[in-house]
């Protein structure tokens, strides 16, 4: 399984919020910056964010993102899945339609196996995906001069 583009930017913009410190509010063009992306990708993907209430974002003089305290303590599983939908790995509903569809195997297989890959991902938050050696570098992609 492979996420989309807009997952991982994503999930990026969450560990680099995670890892600043009280007061130090990046903005969205920060955010953008640090993680090697252009800013429309990620005013998308901050807008979203917001959406499910893990990012908070004010605008104005002293704006800028912060992850909420549901964003520290939600699940990467739940987040992933908001992120991406719960779609079939595979368009077996195409046009035109699979011609195996009525008896196939393999949908239920990937299903499973989708299953698992976000069962794996329950557990985790924001939190254990920025724990040492990833945490130090987050906070090194920052660019706001010292």
């Amino acid at each position: 399984m492979r996420l989309t583009k807009f997952s991982d930017l994503a999930l990026r913009a969450v560990m680099r919020l995670a890892v600043c410190e009280e007061g130090d509010s990046p903005t969205t063009r920060e955010v953008a910056e640090a993680v090697a992306v252009p800013y429309a990708h990620m005013a998308k993907v901050v807008s979203r964010l917001r959406q499910l209430g893990v990012v908070e974002a004010r605008r104005g003089r002293g704006g800028g993102l912060d992850l909420t305290p549901f964003g520290r303590r939600a699940s990467i599983g739940w987040l992933v899945r908001e992120l991406e939908g719960e779609g079939d790995v595979v368009a077996c509903e195409g046009d035109p339609p699979c011609p195996l569809r009525g008896a196939c195997r393999l949908r239920g297989a990937l299903r499973t196996a989708q299953q698992a890959f976000y069962a794996t991902l329950d557990p985790l938050t924001v939190g254990d995906l920025v724990g040492p050696p990833t945490g130090p570098v987050l906070i090194g992609l920052s660019s706001r001069p010292d």
